[in-house]
């Protein structure tokens, strides 16, 4: 059980087992519904070096672990009893959580193409192995190999209701073979011979649903279609059933439910999708396809553009799985997709930004992190590369934008697409191989993929600034160097050993502004002050906690380099006597740079009538030669904030 600790740690802080609705993971991510998110100590988690970082969004909380989540998960299932049973339950009504219309759509498809995204992803890179060796003469499509490689391939998009029929099973709480059952029925071949045959008439002939009818139900036309490779109709089949099939566990005795309940089931739903849900979700589908045809004829550049431009902000926040269906159904409808291809460059920008900071950085923790993070990205797990490195010093992430629509812009100008979903990164090559085989357009993917690659790469390689941008941890690495040595001189080439990092996020505000003379005076020593946007107050540095106030409102510290800051969190709030404070330290604590100090309500001390400016002094001012400070307009936490200079001996 090599995780079995991470996945101890990893349950008690999301509120433990009995917190957990549910729990599903993706390529790098746990994907938990919690009962009360409230009870999840996000801040523990995010601290743990083991985690990437924690995410909200979709109506789920996710813990990002990286490219070894599933072998977590399997660690959490065994150490937390968290069957896969458990994960089925409809634990809706017990969950607080924002139940949007788009939070519901997201966790929907989320749910339903998560557990098929690995093996949808691997027959598509067959597919592409396929075309890549018969575009190149290596066989013809009368040759074994070919013939086998390409049923390997295609077997699983042209049977793809029926494991989407699983997936969707599995979410909407259904039986998951009577969600199979339903998708080989919407696949089962003689349906196909019927409609080689004789049409007996035309229905809404002249319209956009003009549909020709080739048998009829008790005189009722049965409207058939093509339902291979196709995603929204069993969707919205298994959902249908998820009702018929409740209905029918309350009326049927517990005796003969074993085999009535899925009989009538299928009963009742088969037939219903043949005539009505089937060809409705099909003319939905071919909508949804037109209307993204029409966006993409409008401006294929734009589209580029916004896609791949967008695509990581998406990805961030869970919003990208409302773009998969769109593009596989354009797949399925078109046999064409520019959505996907277009998504295919950002990976590509990733890892040229992360390639510049590792060849950059001097901070041997970053180099380290980066090349993991590099070898990811190029096989399309960004991840580790976006939470780990680019997002947290924010400029490399923009630019990795910002490249990746450049790239986007050259998919939509020249026309390419992908005619399969395979793999990530570099694995997606083949998916741009169409029926013609290795094209201009083709040529011209990789070329685009290349070009983002080398324009985030030198951007960040050119504007990247250590100073400015160092992690935390490297911070933390240089005071336990300094500390070891025994040394209160820090080398000048040890780099930020004299730093401070900013303890709040908000709006800077010069110490003179400041509406208490005692700190406008400097008296108590120079520093700056912020307007907090957030109610919490970190660690500026590895160290120790001199003295915490008990009204909570100021707390002291010293770094292992000798800076002593005071962080005044209000003006006058000590008589509030700590109403609206949560200490989180004590005197003596050893802390670290982002460790959690004071958490305080904000807009509850502005309602009280106080300021919440809030001092950043460095109390011994005198014991340095100089004082420097990041001029800049709004800060972060864990931002730079100053930087002393100490006296010569």
């Amino acid at each position: 059980m090599k995780y079995e600790e991470l996945s101890k740690f990893i349950v008690e802080n999301v509120g433990g087992e009995e917190n957990i609705a549910s729990m599903t993971h993706c390529i790098t991510r746990l994907r938990f519904k919690l009962k009360d998110e409230d009870k999840a100590n996000t801040d523990v988690l995010k601290n743990n070096d083991e985690i990437v970082t924690v995410m909200r969004s979709g109506g789920q909380y996710q813990v990002v672990i990286g490219n070894h989540v599933p072998d977590v998960y399997k660690a959490i299932t065994e150490t937390a009893n968290i069957s896969e049973s458990d994960n089925n339950k409809d634990n809706v009504s017990k969950e607080k959580k924002n139940n949007s219309v788009l939070n519901t759509l997201i966790d929907v498809i989320s749910g339903i193409f998560q557990p098929i995204l690995g093996v949808l992803a691997a027959t598509g890179m067959i597919k592409g192995l396929t075309a890549m060796i018969l575009a190149f003469g290596w066989v013809t499509t009368e040759d074994g190999l070919y013939i086998l490689l390409n049923a390997t391939g295609d077997a699983f998009f042209h049977f793809l209701p029926i494991f989407l029929g699983y997936a969707a099973a599995k979410k909407f709480n259904v039986i998951p073979f009577v969600g199979m059952a339903i998708g080989a029925a919407l696949t089962y071949p003689t349906i196909n011979q019927v409609m080689e045959g004789d049409a007996l008439y035309t229905l809404f002939q002249g319209t956009l649903f003009e549909t020709p009818i080739y048998i009829e139900l008790f005189g009722i036309p049965v409207i058939l279609m093509s339902y291979a490779t196709s995603v929204v109709p069993i969707i919205l089949s298994v959902y249908f059933a998820s009702h018929v099939e409740k209905f029918a566990r309350k009326v049927i005795p517990d005796v003969v439910k074993l085999f009535l309940v899925p009989f009538f089931t299928m009963l009742i739903v088969v037939p219903l999708t043949f005539l009505v849900i089937g060809p409705v979700a099909t003319w939905i589908s071919q909508i949804i396809g037109s209307g993204a045809a029409g966006v993409y004829e409008l401006s294929p550049v734009l589209m580029g553009v916004l896609v791949a431009g967008l695509w990581q902000v998406l990805v961030m926040f869970g919003l990208h799985w409302g773009l998969v269906p769109i593009g596989l159904n354009n797949i399925a409808t078109s046999g064409f997709d520019p959505i996907l291809a277009a998504a295919a460059i950002p990976s590509f920008a990733q890892v040229g930004a992360v390639l510049a900071i590792m060849l950059k950085t001097k901070n041997e923790k970053l180099k380290t992190l980066s090349i993991p993070a590099f070898i990811s990205g190029i096989f399309g797990v960004t991840e580790p590369a976006i939470y780990g490195i680019t997002l947290p010093k924010k400029w490399p992430f923009i630019w990795t934008c910002v490249a990746s629509g450049v790239g986007g812009g050259i998919i939509g100008l020249v026309g390419a697409g992908f005619y399969m979903l395979g793999g990530l990164g570099i694995f997606s090559y083949p998916s741009f191989i169409g029926p013609e085989g290795i094209s201009f357009a083709v040529i011209m993917a990789i070329v685009a993929t290349i070009i983002a690659f080398v324009l985030a790469f030198i951007i960040v390689y050119f504007t990247y600034r250590e100073s400015t941008a160092v992690a935390a941890d490297a911070i933390n690495k240089e005071s336990v160097s300094a500390q070891e040595t025994g040394s209160t001189e820090v080398n000048a080439t040890i780099l930020n050993a004299n730093d401070v990092m900013s303890p709040l996020q908000g709006k800077v505000v010069p110490l003179k502004d400041v509406e208490d003379q005692v700190f406008a005076s400097e008296s108590m020593g120079k520093g700056i002050a912020i307007e907090p946007e957030i109610g919490e107050a970190v660690s500026p540095f590895k160290g120790e906690v001199v003295t915490v106030f008990p009204t909570g409102h100021a707390v002291g510290l010293k770094s292992d380099t000798g800076i002593e800051v005071l962080i005044h969190i209000g003006l006058d709030t000590v008589q509030l006597q700590g109403e609206h404070y949560e200490i989180l330290i004590e005197d003596g604590q050893q802390v670290k740079v982002g460790d959690p100090l004071i958490k305080f309500d904000i807009q509850e001390i502005r309602k009280a009538g106080y300021s919440t400016v809030t001092p950043v002094i460095v109390t011994n001012t005198t014991d340095f030669a100089e004082i420097g400070f990041n001029e800049t307009e709004n800060i972060d936490k864990e931002e730079l904030i100053f930087t002393v200079e100490r006296k010569e001996q």
